[in-house]
């Protein structure tokens, strides 16, 4: 009886677990057995397995072989497997000497002609392997330069399984995977584009600095498309650490480019109306995969044409907005995502969407009305900021010819707002305002009742909810932090109740 073992990584949502491959090769009846719930991928590995070895100029042993997969009670998924049981059969096989393959980490899909292809996860993989204390892992050439971004391990890059015997018999020697500078980031769209709309520029600087959540309405051509695909470029680059989890969600969902392993810079996501909830929240009938609100975490979700999603489709998005994370849920598992997210509603203001706006609108008060209520009160109860973007009139075009202020402009401003508000809440374990629990906002970061008169008669004759009333005094917190004052005033909490009301005085 020969036994040999080796290591690889499963992964549930963005975390990673080892899973350790053992095969055993005994006298027997030819035949492979593969046991520790793998699913139909998985299973389907011995044959690439057993091709690839053959292919690569290898021998696939005609005996019994037992292949376990442990932890036996976790789920294995996809096709990053590969490599780990074509090593540890051939150390079994004695091919390889078994102290070789040991303590390595293989990830890795084989072809049947022996090539390693590229898999998704590696990052969170090798994170989940530095972790457990292994000190090299084993990926695809596509994949290294993503790999390499985890300090402390040493990573080796294969394009043949080929390669890898002759690595791990001596004949030859991989040098460890060099990880380059990054490539230079590609330019983002620029705030100066927008003609007029002071106040939906005044929006998206607010909705940045203090990250609020922001609802655009007006006819087409108002600009609330253009305003949305600048609020990214509004904030802040990424951290390392929020770097490398935006990074280990969008490898997962494949959607990692292969020139940039590393996302340095807030996403946006914009899905089509026609996105399912599985699209939009995540899921997958196979392996669980990351929705557009994950891939956008730390980023901007922009939803435009927001009246035509079906309405339950939108309302999934109430609780992963509130937690910053999602746990989807299958009977073989579950899967857990963050997914802190700006969150950015974009619709007409009646169906016919006149250019025009209200003055040419030929749709019925019950009309607008419907389509109004296309999105449900809870969800919009959510959102800080609600903006009614007039059309742009002509006077507004030749004034526009002024250049606006730019992007970078204005976001030395959202750094300087979020830097006051980092000091305010350091101590708490929250960095924006948006995220300060309604609570500490009354006990900790009191505004005095001279300054919510306003407020609390909204919240009195009903115009406001309680909720409601608490997302008013963050965004009367974040308006202080940008006009450099200690803190909340009138104006401020005036201004931020009408980017609260605006829409439905509207």
């Amino acid at each position: 009886m020969t036994l040999a073992r080796t290591w690889s990584v499963g992964l549930a949502g963005v975390q990673g677990a080892m899973v350790e491959v053992e095969v055993d090769i005994a006298a027997g009846l030819p035949g492979v057995v593969l046991v520790g719930l793998p699913d139909a991928v998985v299973r389907q590995s011995v044959d690439r397995v057993r091709a690839a070895v053959v292919n690569a100029g290898g021998e696939f042993p005609t005996r019994r072989i037992t292949i376990g997969l442990s932890p036996a009670s976790m789920p294995k998924q996809g096709s990053g497997f590969d490599l780990a049981l074509a090593a540890a059969v051939l150390a079994a096989a004695g091919t390889l000497r078994r102290r070789a393959v040991d303590q390595l980490v293989l990830l890795g899909e084989l072809g049947l002609d022996g090539s390693v292809r590229a898999i998704r996860g590696v990052l969170p993989a090798v994170l989940a392997a530095a972790r457990a204390g292994h000190r090299q892992v084993v990926v695809p050439l596509a994949n290294a330069a993503e790999a390499a971004l985890v300090e402390r391990v040493e990573v080796l890059a294969v394009e043949s399984l080929a390669q890898l015997v002759e690595h791990l018999r001596g004949a030859t020697v991989l040098q460890p995977y060099a990880r380059g500078p990054l490539p230079d980031q590609p330019p983002v769209p620029d705030l100066a584009d927008v003609v007029g709309q002071v106040a939906g520029r005044r929006a998206v600087e607010v909705a940045a600095a203090g990250g609020h959540h922001l609802f655009l309405t007006g006819p087409p051509g108002a600009g609330k498309t253009m305003l949305a695909e600048r609020l990214p470029g509004l904030l802040p680059p990424l951290d390392e650490q929020a770097a490398l989890e935006v990074t280990a969600i969008h490898s997962i969902a494949g959607t990692l480019p292969s020139d940039a392993p590393l996302v340095t810079r807030p996403t946006f996501e914009a899905p089509h109306h026609s996105a399912t909830m599985a699209a939009l929240i995540g899921g997958g009938s196979g392996q669980i995969r990351p929705g557009a609100l994950c891939r956008a975490h730390r980023g901007v979700l922009f939803i435009d044409e927001a009246p035509e999603f079906p309405r339950a489709v939108l309302d999934t998005l109430r609780q992963p907005l509130e937690r910053g994370q999602v746990t989807i849920q299958r009977a073989a598992g579950s899967a857990t995502f963050p997914c802190r997210a700006q969150l950015v509603l974009a619709a007409n203001s009646c169906p016919c969407a006149s250019a025009a706006g209200d003055t040419a609108c030929t749709c019925s008060p019950l009309e607008r009305r419907r389509y109004q209520s296309r999105l449900s009160g809870p969800l919009l109860d959510r959102v800080d900021l609600r903006v009614d973007l007039p059309p742009v009139t002509r006077a507004a075009w030749l004034d526009g010819l002024d250049a606006p202020e730019p992007t970078t402009v204005v976001a030395e401003r959202v750094v300087r707002a979020r830097a006051v508000a980092g000091e305010r809440l350091a101590g708490t374990g929250l960095a924006l305002n948006s995220q300060v629990p309604g609570r500490m906002l009354r006990e900790r970061f009191a505004v005095p009742r001279s300054s919510l008169r306003l407020a609390e008669r909204a919240l009195e004759r009903g115009a406001l909810s309680v909720r409601g009333f608490d997302r008013v005094v963050r965004v009367a917190w974040t308006l202080s932090d940008l006009a450099g004052c200690t803190v909340p005033g009138p104006d401020e909490v005036a201004e931020a109740l009408g980017m609260r009301l605006q829409r439905s005085a509207a």
